[in-house]
C-alpha cells in the first residue's frame, strides 16, 4: 500500500500537476490583472472543487485498487468506489474543472485553448486506449459499471454495485 501511495503521489505531481498547474502557470504566470470579484471567486471554487475530487480519486486508487492511476503501475482491482460511484472519469473531469476555474480567474483565452486541447486528448485516450483495456481486463464487471455510470457527466446519486 505504501508503494501504491508513493507512486500515486508522484503521478499526481507529474500528471495533474503539469496539466492543471504548470501549463496554466506558463500561459498566465498566474498574474491576476484585475481586482478579485465574484467571478474570480466562482473560478477559484471550481478549481478547488476539482482539486478536492482529484485528490479523492487518487486516494481511491490506492485504497481500493491497490495501485496507481499511472498506466505503468496499474491497479490490481477495478476502482468503482468513492468519486467513481458518480462518474467513470473523475480524475479527468476534476483536472478539466481545475483548468476551467483558471480560465475564469485569469480570463485567459490561452488557458481556454489549453482546456480544449486537454479535453480532446483525454477523451481520445479514454475512448481508444483506457476503456478497451479495462473491458479486456475486467470484462462483464467493467461493462456493467460502464452501463450504469456515465463517463463524463456525474450522477446525482452514487451508483451502488
Amino acid at each position: 500500500m505504501q508503494r501504491a501511495a508513493a507512486g500515486s503521489a508522484a503521478f499526481f505531481v507529474l500528471a495533474p500537476g503539469s496539466t492543471a498547474g504548470l501549463v496554466p502557470w506558463l500561459l498566465t504566470g498566474w498574474r491576476h490583472p484585475h481586482g478579485f470579484g465574484l467571478v474570480d471567486g466562482a473560478g477559484a471554487v471550481l478549481a478547488l472543487a476539482g482539486l478536492s475530487v482529484a485528490v479523492a480519486a487518487f486516494v481511491q486508487f490506492v485504497r481500493e485498487g491497490r495501485g496507481t492511476p499511472a498506466p505503468v503501475a496499474p491497479t490490481q482491482d477495478l476502482v468503482v468506489g468513492g468519486p467513481y460511484r458518480y462518474v467513470r472519469n473523475p480524475m479527468y473531469v476534476a483536472v478539466a474543472s481545475m483548468i476551467a476555474g483558471q480560465v475564469v480567474v485569469f480570463r485567459s483565452v490561452s488557458v481556454l485553448i489549453w482546456l480544449g486541447v486537454f479535453v480532446v486528448a483525454v477523451v481520445s485516450f479514454v475512448t481508444w486506449y483506457e476503456e478497451p483495456k479495462l473491458l479486456r481486463v475486467y470484462g462483464e464487471r467493467y461493462e456493467r459499471y460502464r452501463r450504469a455510470v456515465s463517463g463524463w457527466w456525474p450522477r446525482l446519486r452514487p451508483w451502488r454495485p
